[in-house]
């Protein structure tokens, strides 16, 4: 295990703003993550463990304690009962392994193309888009859990997973470091279209009968459109992607924002326990705010209002409170709270949020 000192987590991180961790791993192998593990407990560390950092908002002051960069790589493959389960290593690169499985015919991620960050994150926060979250197709997550040091797997019915959320993330946030995941895919399955942009995009090909790469292809090109995916050159790429997650609420809640908003057409969509997904995009932009519009260093993306993007000179505390301010007109406006995506490290303010170790 190679330590490194007071590394700028800024480099790690999609948004480019927060400060350095105070020591720094690069762990290639379970046995690296483990002897981390081990020195951060010995040592009365904190542990973070980092990703692709595509979903992360660092605190200025940075991480007091050892943040661990997941870079576990390696894919198997068995047939299961006429499907195909697919284990990859935590640090695989997310669309590269959703690119494979589509060339190989093997359906259920087709729809998650184009996202950034790594195997790793997708059971932590049920990755999901356009009509497909990992949740359904995946069957096991491999971890260590820092409460007792031990290696151990959940089956997916264990892992807690809700919409933008499991276990992991909500119920016992830091416990469990993800080392593998497990996913059972289709070979020859017909292609998701569950969602009206893929659809509209799909029949302006002409394109009746969608193979899953025809899917991919569409997907890929409604997230460039909309600056979602990684992309050096964009203007927007300064960002954590989707900031806030589509509020869901009761329907009488519901029915009263689309009063407050005299919008029958209000975006809505039925969930099966009863309540409603809104759209926090619509709901940003019904509340006043622009494409492109900014308070300092910070704004709204140029091509979508769901991502906040950091430009030059901005720091951590800076998003954070733009961010505020566009969760509290949108609060004010239709009474809704808009629940942020990213995980938090640290104070970024001073004064919350806060995650757990």
């Amino acid at each position: 295990m190679t330590l490194s000192e007071n590394v700028p987590l800024a480099d790690h991180c999609t948004m480019g703003v927060g400060g350095p961790a105070r020591y720094f791993v690069e762990a290639r192998d379970e046995a690296a993550v483990l002897a981390a593990f081990a020195w951060a407990r010995a040592g009365g560390l904190v542990l973070r463990v980092l990703g692709g950092g595509s979903n992360l908002l660092v605190a200025d002051e940075g991480v007091d304690g050892l943040v661990v960069k997941i870079a576990l790589r390696g894919t198997e493959t068995r047939e299961v009962a006429g499907a195909v389960e697919l284990t990859a290593a935590a640090g695989e690169p997310w669309d590269d392994l959703v690119c494979r499985s589509v060339e190989r015919g093997w359906a259920g991620l087709e729809c998650l193309s184009g996202i950034p960050g790594l195997v790793g994150a997708t059971p932590i926060q049920n990755v999901g888009a356009y009509g497909q979250e990992v949740s359904e197709t995946v069957t096991t997550v491999r971890v260590l859990d820092t409460a007792t040091g031990r290696t151990m797997s959940f089956a997916n019915r264990e892992c807690g997973f809700g919409y933008r959320d499991s276990l992991f993330r909500s119920s016992e946030p830091g416990r469990y470091v993800v080392l593998a995941v497990t996913y059972r895919l289709r070979p020859g399955g017909a292609a998701a279209v569950r969602y009206a942009d893929v659809e509209k995009h799909l029949a302006a090909r002409g394109t009746a009968t969608p193979s899953l790469a025809d899917v991919r292809d569409s997907v890929l090109a409604i997230r460039r459109s909309k600056s979602m995916v990684l992309d050096p050159r964009d203007e927007n790429r300064r960002s954590c992607g989707s900031f806030f997650t589509n509020p869901v609420i009761g329907a009488a809640e519901a029915a009263a924002v689309q009063t407050r908003a005299g919008d029958p057409a209000m975006p809505r969509w039925p969930q099966a326990d009863g309540r409603v997904k809104l759209s926090a995009a619509w709901l940003i932009e019904r509340a006043g705010f622009t494409r492109g519009q900014r308070a300092g260093p910070v704004g709204l993306s140029t091509r979508h209002t769901l991502a906040i993007v950091a430009h030059d000179g901005a720091r951590a505390g800076d998003v954070l409170a733009f961010a505020r301010q566009v969760q509290g007109v949108v609060r004010e406006r239709f009474g809704v709270g808009l629940t942020p995506e990213p995980i938090f490290w640290g104070a970024v303010d001073g004064r919350g949020p806060r995650c757990g170790s």
